[in-house]
């Protein structure tokens, strides 16, 4: 987008234009097979309810939107499944906030149990190799305290 300061000829006054290049809309197959344009506010509203009371500003999750936008425009197609976009949504999660992440994930995954919730928590825990994750300070205090 490209932000422009403009000076009517007749009036002199100024004002502000916002121009966007001519994109192709980018349309959404749902899981029931409907199409409709992408939204990137919806996007936004799903993240900040993931986000809740955790410590991520709202212009975080907007950037993080368009990179999500970015990454889907830039498979140059015209269509992209919900699955997909769920996808990417819970991987920029991930790497923001975990509890958002598990939070997005409990409702995008539909856990069926609380077995397979947490073996999600669990595999979050271990990290992308499978390896267990050292201990945080908060962790290391506890373990300290106990004994």
């Amino acid at each position: 987008m490209v932000r422009r300061r403009r000076e009517c000829p007749e009036c002199r006054r100024r004002f502000t234009t916002y121009e966007r290049a001519g994109e192709v809309k980018l349309m959404v197959v749902k899981k029931d097979g409907r199409r409709e344009p992408f939204d990137a506010a919806k996007i936004v509203e799903g993240m900040a309810k993931a986000c809740e009371k955790r410590p991520i500003e709202r212009g975080q999750l907007e950037e993080a939107v368009g990179e999500i936008e970015r990454v889907l425009r830039d498979e140059l197609r015209d269509e992209v499944t919900a699955v997909e976009i769920g996808q990417v949504v819970m991987r920029k999660l991930r790497e923001m906030d975990e509890v958002a992440y598990v939070r997005f994930a409990s409702v995008y995954k539909e856990f069926g149990d609380a077995e397979s919730f947490l073996r999600e928590v669990e595999d979050l825990a271990k990290g992308e190799d499978g390896r267990d994750r050292e201990p945080g300070p908060a962790a290391e205090e506890a373990v300290t305290t106990q004994q």
